[in-house]
């Protein structure tokens, strides 16, 4: 199955578990990509003594997961386009949701 996720927060918890059913989606074989909206664009480098959210996102990386970044979010926080987190557009997001059989938010 192709997912869609959406990440619209860094709130650490729920932008943890977001990565979470990432990975553990990955690890079940189906193709997973990420769009990351909001403040979201800021999970790289997110760490919280319980919930690290970095740890997860790179899990998703190294699991063979394709994370994409609004570039719009990115530029009004003044951060730059990584190779985790690409800069990426509406389009994209649009895109993205075209792709999946199953689109999820968080």
């Amino acid at each position: 199955m192709k997912l869609g996720i959406i990440i619209e927060t860094k709130e650490y918890e729920k932008a943890w578990n977001a990565f979470r059913f990432a990975v553990t989606a990955r690890k079940k074989g189906h193709d997973v990509k990420v769009f990351l909206m909001g403040e979201a664009v800021e999970c790289e480098g997110l760490v919280h003594e319980t919930y690290n959210v970095d740890e997860q996102l790179k899990a998703f990386i190294g699991a063979g997961g394709e994370i994409l970044a609004c570039g719009t979010c990115l530029t009004s926080r003044q951060l730059e386009s990584t190779e985790a987190c690409p800069i990426s557009t509406m389009i994209d997001c649009v895109a993205l949701v075209e792709w999946a059989d199953k689109t999820v938010t968080f």
